[in-house]
């Protein structure tokens, strides 16, 4: 059995330095492409929030834009603290720790890789809106697919420790909005809008 299971990880970590190189070979080809790989992977991100608070902030129907800010900040802040507590607990070396080879666009701090707390925060914004804000999901989960990508062309995450993240962040997001449900004794939220509004 632990014969089985050291084969079991040695594999998966092979197929995870494969896809890595995949998406890392992007990197170091041409400054233009570094450049655009970086915005991605970080400022991206802060686009995506702040149009999001402010999508919230001036939404038609005062009360359910308040209502829906309170379920996302609570499940970006739930994502944020997850995945530290993960990270503490689970400690993983980053890309550029292990492999010399690998193609680094930014300096970042080491030993706590696993999960991409990008791809947990972004995935998480995405959960918690699908359940009332159909299309703008759809937006933000394109975006945390996207921001987890580049987090792995940039040099800095592993294919799992995007994928994980992904998974916490869905599952935080659904959660945050079902303990809401649940503690506020709201039966149910409104459905899923057609439009943005």
């Amino acid at each position: 059995m632990e014969q089985q299971a050291l084969i079991a990880t040695a594999a998966s970590n092979g197929v995870n330095e494969q896809i890595f190189r995949i998406f890392n070979d992007l990197a170091g080809q041409n400054t233009f492409l570094d450049l655009f790989l970086v915005f991605l992977s970080n400022w991206f991100g802060y686009l995506l929030l702040g149009g999001l608070i402010i999508f919230l902030v001036f939404h038609k129907d005062k009360k359910q834009g308040a209502r829906d800010l309170f379920v996302v900040l609570a499940a970006a802040i739930a994502a944020y603290v997850f995945s530290k507590v993960i990270k503490m607990l689970v400690p993983n070396p980053r890309p550029f720790e292990v492999l010399t080879e690998a193609h680094v666009l930014y300096t970042h701090g080491g030993g706590d890789s696993f999960p991409s707390g990008h791809a947990t925060f972004y995935m998480s914004l995405a959960a918690s809106l699908f359940f009332y804000h159909r299309k703008l999901a759809l937006v933000y989960f394109l975006g945390a697919l996207i921001i987890g990508l580049a987090r792995i062309a940039v040099g800095v995450h592993w294919p799992f420790d995007i994928l994980s993240g992904w998974i916490l962040g869905a599952i935080i997001g659904a959660s945050v909005y079902y303990f809401y449900r649940i503690r506020f004794s709201v039966r149910q939220l409104p459905k899923a809008e057609k439009s943005l509004y």
